[in-house]
């Protein structure tokens, strides 16, 4: 049976459970519902920036499986916790650049 993972402020908006049988703090597979290659290659890039982080990779089951499998294996820190500092990496890059994009506009109004 698959668990449904409640995310630490439950507002994140993905709609995630374990893949699969078998699982543990230090390598699992996540099921994100609702997402595809533009979420799971960000995350993925952003798991494999942290150094706790062994291995991580995601797959699209079929394409017309509205679904990615995330895999995550860490060295010693659970691997839920390096996803909610990928998605908070993730956020802060957007972050960034959204603020960059709003200086760029004040900039071009002011010209």
């Amino acid at each position: 049976p698959q668990s449904r993972l409640l995310w630490p402020d439950q507002s994140s908006g993905i709609n995630a459970e374990y893949g699969g049988e078998e699982h543990d703090d230090l390598c699992t597979t996540l099921v994100l519902h609702g997402e595809g290659h533009t979420l799971g290659n960000v995350v993925r890039h952003m798991l494999i920036k942290n150094p706790a982080v062994e291995f991580a990779g995601y797959s699209v089951p079929h394409p017309s499986e509205d679904k990615i499998n995330l895999r995550i294996q860490t060295y010693d820190t659970p691997c839920l916790s390096a996803l909610y500092r990928a998605l908070d990496d993730v956020t802060e890059v957007c972050d960034h650049v959204l603020d960059q994009i709003d200086k760029a506009e004040e900039k071009f109004k002011k010209e």
